[in-house]
């Protein structure tokens, strides 16, 4: 009995002797450092747009970040930043918060966003490599509509609720020619007499199937898609109304930033054009070809009156 428990005794100390042993190989450190402080915050200048497909958005817009950032460190500006919204509201509460300092748009959701915010509009920006735009109303030329009166009682095609193009520049059109238009959905839906139905196909590209299968009667596309489209195709269309001209995008900055700050980031948009680093980086921005110092008053005062025009209607 007595070789037994000595035996267990034996086998305890064996058995701590290895407990203590593994648990002095892995010591406790005890730092006598003072712990770091949380690395402040990059100021950043930060630019934004509103898309459905966020990567391809930012891989567009972050070269330019980066070149805004590189070229206003006077400002303590030490990285560039792109945010992309899925809708305009999120936007607004962007700019309005401070978050985002640059948006680029079409004249009308511009207009909105500048009510919203007070954002202001600095420069015009040439996307795609052109200064302006504008809206071709039209409908097949076997469909016995010789002009916008024909459209009475009948149905048109626009893009979506806050395109320039596809909704701004025509609807503003067809009021001022005395024409009374009304949402409708969807495309079969009731059209009075003296009425002029439109629904939105929320593609310009779907807005010109839908009126080559006459699912609409007309529809209202931006001029250079409508250029696009095959010439044996445009043969058989007849082009009811062109609108005027607009600016193709628009540069806003928000409302509270400092006046120095905004002259300088027009003064480097501006210049980009004119050296081979800026028009690279032009071109990766949706083939920006250049900044220029449009919108002149007037101008903006011409895209005002089209708002208003539409929102009050």
């Amino acid at each position: 009995m007595l070789l037994k428990i000595l035996g267990k005794v034996a086998s305890l100390s064996v058995l701590i002797g290895l407990v203590s042993c593994g648990s002095q190989s892995t010591p406790t450190q005890i730092s006598t450092s003072t712990p770091s402080a949380t690395p402040s915050p990059q100021k950043a200048i930060v630019i934004a747009d509103v898309s459905n497909n966020p990567a391809k958005k930012i891989k567009r817009f972050q070269p330019m970040a980066d070149y805004l950032a590189t070229n206003l460190s006077e400002f303590g500006i030490e990285v560039g930043e792109v945010k992309v919204a899925s809708d305009l509201d999120t936007i607004g509460s962007w700019l309005k918060s401070g978050e985002v300092d640059l948006y680029f748009d079409s004249p009308y959701p511009a207009m909105i966003i500048s009510d919203k915010t007070g954002a202001k509009p600095i420069l015009r920006r040439w996307k795609g490599g052109k200064p302006d735009y504008h809206t071709v109303i039209f409908t097949m030329s076997d469909r016995g509509i010789k002009s916008l009166d024909d459209l009475k009682g009948k149905m048109i095609g626009f893009d979506e609720i806050s395109s320039t193009s596809g909704f701004l520049l025509p609807i503003a059109y067809l009021l001022n020619a005395g024409l009374k238009p009304v949402q409708k959905s969807p495309t079969n839906d009731v059209v009075a007499a003296d009425e002029v139905g439109y629904v939105f196909s929320d593609d310009d590209e779907n807005t010109i199937q839908w009126v080559i299968s006459n699912k609409v009667a007309a529809g209202a596309i931006d001029v250079g898609t409508f250029l696009e489209v095959p010439e044996e195709s445009r043969k058989a269309m007849t082009i009811l109304a062109e609108t005027e001209k607009v600016a193709r995008h628009v540069v806003m900055v928000r409302a509270d930033m400092e006046p120095e700050q905004v002259e300088a980031i027009k003064a480097l948009l501006i210049g980009m054009d004119k050296t081979p680093e800026g028009k690279t980086i032009l071109m990766e921005f949706e083939e920006t070809a250049k900044f220029d110092d449009f919108p002149t008053q007037g101008d903006i005062s011409k895209m005002r009156e089209l708002y208003e025009r539409v929102k009050n209607r």
